[in-house]
């Protein structure tokens, strides 16, 4: 019998009282936090935020537990960003909408840094549910940074997915991996570079025993990136039916899928809720489309991050996607 569960792709919004608590903390540290020390006022807030946002997943009944990622102000560049080897230089766009970072100019070997692993201990602290570990894919990753260090577009990537790998083998137990690839579909790769774009997220995916969820957004992967991200040894591919659906459909129907799959149904950008039956109703309707399908776990989640939300809207799209679960697990009993 499947199992449905609710999740998130993780970065969420931080709280009201702590986007303004911050903001003033962060004025008055900027020197700090040029230097990487984000001292103790800081740490205090973003540590009562992540057990805040713990305990809106819990209170909603998700099936999977975030850390939050609250301090990535960079968003997926963030674990480059706070590496001693990387200079963040100027202000870069992410991906197609109104949202910023720094732009993370790598100029040393990536050796072992910690940050997200010590973020997930804490969250370990907080939760006796499932945790879910979020990552950059390798891929995404390699695609926001500069390399001025490693000189070739192919080992800067075999340099990330090292990185990441050796992050991912220092984090404590969790059930699932949410490896995060919008770049798939944003700057997708040419020939030759999808292949190497494959074997980094197998890499990064070997070095966890948790299930690995792959999830692209923003549209459909194409044709060919998609038939090599299945040589993968990961569990699940997402795909973003909210922005796209004909062609997700395609990929599957024209080349199978994963054992498992992730279902981006919820808006993760609009502030409109929907409604937990037609987030059910719309999981009814994939497998329509999919009538010899049959998978082991299906993910209900938002298309993308959630950081885009306001708190309240976000604490409410938990809800529906926890309740749509249910509900999609009741029907299929």
């Amino acid at each position: 019998m499947t199992e449905y569960v609710s999740t998130t792709p993780g970065l969420f919004p931080l709280p009201d009282w702590a986007k303004d608590d911050l903001s003033d903390l962060k004025g008055h540290q900027k020197h700090d936090l040029i230097s990487g020390d984000e001292g103790d006022e800081i740490t205090a807030a973003y540590a009562e935020g992540r057990e805040e946002v713990i305990g809106a997943q819990e209170a909603a009944g998700l099936d999977r537990i975030s850390e939050g990622q609250l301090r990535w102000d960079d968003m997926l560049a963030h674990p480059l960003a706070v590496h001693d080897a990387v200079d963040t230089q100027g202000i870069v766009r992410y991906y197609d909408n109104n949202n910023f970072y720094r732009d993370p100019v790598v100029q040393g070997d990536l050796d072992f840094s910690g940050d997200v692993a010590s973020e997930l201990e804490s969250a370990a602290e907080l939760t006796d549910g499932d945790l879910q570990a979020v990552l950059p894919g390798p891929y995404s990753l390699a695609d926001l940074a500069t390399d001025d260090h490693y000189g070739d577009d192919a080992e800067f990537l075999g340099a990330i997915a090292d990185f990441l790998e050796g992050e991912l083998e220092a984090f404590p137990e969790h059930e699932t991996l949410f490896l995060l690839e919008p770049s798939l579909v944003e700057s997708a790769p040419e020939d030759g570079a999808d292949e190497r774009a494959s074997e980094a997220i197998d890499q990064v995916a070997s070095a966890t025993d948790a299930d690995v969820v792959v999830q692209p957004y923003w549209g459909a992967l194409e044709e060919k990136m998609y038939a090599h991200l299945l040589d993968a040894d990961i569990d699940a591919v997402g795909f973003d039916f909210v922005e796209n659906q004909d062609e997700n459909l395609y990929n599957i129907q024209e080349y199978g899928a994963t054992d498992d799959i992730s279902l981006g149904l919820a808006d993760g950008q609009s502030t409109l809720v929907e409604d937990a039956e037609a987030i059910r109703d719309r999981v009814d309707w994939v497998y329509d489309q999919l009538p010899t399908a049959e998978f082991e776990t299906v993910y209900l989640t938002t298309n993308t991050e959630t950081f885009y939300l306001p708190y309240n809207k976000f604490k409410d799209k938990l809800a529906v996607l926890a309740e749509a679960a249910e509900l999609a697990e009741v029907k299929a009993a």
